[in-house]
């Protein structure tokens, strides 16, 4: 008999199929601390949680049957994935469980925000019968703006189209073929931010997304836009927000999610007439706590009968003898991933990834996550994991193409990641190996040979090869107090195209990079953030 505990809160319904199954014992314990986990977690072969259970390395530890770890909920941030993984403890979670209810809440916040409905309802149980004040709009013939079209932007499209919408699509990964297949048009930030009535947001929080609707944003926006967040607190600049309704550019505002929560109690949304507040609530139906539960439950029975499952969140089991050639590479592979992505401006349409060397003598799937995982990660942040990478890519239509050849061009091994985008096609590649006694080393960046190591933060430059360029961007970062440890250039002939990567010690203000973009002969200077 298999043993399952239950250390938080979950539903009936949700774990019914595990109370039912002839060969499980379920038995429900919450509230317990670490150490009275500690204690019996050894009896178990299967724990169920949702957020409140911190499921720490000493839990893991200490629980020497335990084979599989079941988050009813999408967040695994509660759990110590590394020490799972290192430990074959297999994590699941339910990714799709929320997405019904999150979008339908999301319009919900839009509907109510069209026509004022919580203002509405405040006025008239005080007795006041105001019907001229709260005037609204139809949602009808209005232009919704998306900003990330994943499972849930998604279905937010759909149900936006059946109420007469007109709906443009941002998603850094949403090809012209898969707009058209979801019946939207393909539109950059800008194009929403100058064009849509409505606004909703539906993006992870990364560096890449903090504040990507912040004060430049809300000095061109269309006047009167309306802006709907049940995404992630921090993607819309909260005070720049209220700066902009106050200004007259926004007319109005519905959150369900703050930047810090629960927000203090002077944070100008909660008082503010224009704004529309929940607590969190995107994933607070019946439906969805049930949903959750139940595909955990699945997952976890299909684990302990060593049947097929899906959902995992760490890293899939690899024989001994492949993970010992390939542990070398992870790091390697997703930083490749990461180089290449953040080079990359336009949507991806296909990644190519080419093995060189010993590596095409191995299955090196594994490897290929962790490269996918490193691509995906710019714009999905901790969305993306080594598991799921390969979903993620295939649900938003990008086609990976992985090669092996023994030929490595002077290399051991070789690894050359290839991004080819919908801009014609162009494609953007990076190429990179481990040298003995040096460690990782990038060495191609595109057309043109280089030897990088790859550092937190680096800055790649691409110019017209002219005397005094060098001089000028050394200057300029100089006068910015951002110190260069190394440079490195690159070009194929004297006075054409060339690159320069710099080696900063920390991160550079955008304002510098524009700076740097705008001087004579130099194209493009892009960020590198990495680690």
């Amino acid at each position: 008999m298999y043993k399952v505990l239950v250390s938080d809160p979950i539903s009936d319904l949700g774990i019914q199929q595990l109370v039912d199954a002839n060969d499980v014992v379920v038995e429900k314990k919450t509230g317990l601390s670490e150490d009275e986990l500690v204690a019996i977690i050894g009896n178990y072969d299967a724990l169920l949680v949702r957020s409140q259970t911190r499921v720490t390395d000493r839990i893991m530890t200490a629980g020497t049957n335990l084979k599989v770890i079941g988050r009813a909920g999408v967040g695994v941030d509660n759990i110590d994935l590394e020490a799972a993984t290192q430990r074959g403890i297999i994590v699941i979670n339910a990714p799709d469980g929320n997405t019904i209810t999150t979008c339908e809440h999301t319009f919900a916040m839009m509907m109510a925000l069209a026509r004022h409905i919580p203002q509405a309802y405040a006025k008239t149980i005080q007795g006041t019968w105001d019907r001229k004040t709260f005037l609204g709009v139809e949602l009808r013939n209005k232009t919704l703006g998306v900003l990330g079209m994943g499972r849930i932007g998604s279905e937010v499209a759909k149900r936006a189209k059946a109420f007469g919408m007109d709906i443009l699509a941002y998603d850094p990964f949403l090809t012209q073929d898969r707009a058209e297949k979801l019946q939207v048009k393909l539109a950059s930030v800008d194009d929403i931010i100058r064009n849509a009535d409505f606004m909703t947001v539906h993006t992870p929080l990364t560096p890449e997304t903090r504040h990507m609707i912040s004060r430049p944003q809300f000095e061109v926006m269309k006047k009167g836009m309306r802006i709907i967040n049940c995404a992630r607190g921090g993607v819309v600049d909260e005070m720049a927000l209220v700066e902009a309704i106050d200004g007259g550019i926004v007319a109005g505002a519905a959150f369900d999610v703050f930047e810090s929560e629960p927000p203090a109690a002077d944070h100008p949304f909660l008082n503010h007439p224009s704004i529309i507040v929940t607590p969190h609530l995107g994933a607070s139906t019946v439906e969805a706590q049930e949903n959750v539960a139940i595909d955990v439950s699945e997952q976890v029975l299909h684990i302990l009968r060593n049947e097929p499952f899906k959902n995992a969140v760490n890293m899939p089991a690899v024989a001994p003898t492949v993970m010992n050639k390939l542990q070398p590479y992870f790091k390697l592979g997703e930083t490749l991933g990461s180089f290449a992505a953040q080079i990359t401006q336009n949507a991806v349409q296909e990644i190519r990834i080419d093995y060189a060397g010993d590596l095409s003598e191995v299955d090196t799937s594994p490897l290929t996550r962790y490269i996918v995982k490193g691509i995906l990660a710019r714009h999905l942040g901790g969305e993306a994991n080594i598991v799921n990478s390969m979903h993620l890519a295939k649900v938003r239509d990008l086609n990976v193409v992985v090669s092996q050849t023994s030929a490595t061009k002077g290399f051991t091994n070789l690894i050359t990641v290839t991004l080819v985008t919908t801009q014609d096609a162009e494609e953007r590649r990076v190429a990179g190996t481990l040298l003995a006694g040096y460690g990782e080393r990038i060495v191609r960046l595109d057309k043109f040979p280089v030897d990088i190591a790859p550092e937190s933060h680096q800055i790649l430059i691409s110019h017209n090869d002219k005397p005094g360029i060098i001089g000028r961007v050394g200057t300029l970062l100089g006068e910015n107090e951002v110190n260069i440890a190394s440079m490195q250039v690159g070009r194929k002939i004297i006075g054409g195209a060339a690159i320069m990567i710099l080696t900063v010690d920390k991160e550079v203000p955008k304002d510098v990079l524009v700076q740097l973009a705008a001087l004579q002969e130099i194209n493009t200077a892009v960020e590198i953030v990495l680690g």
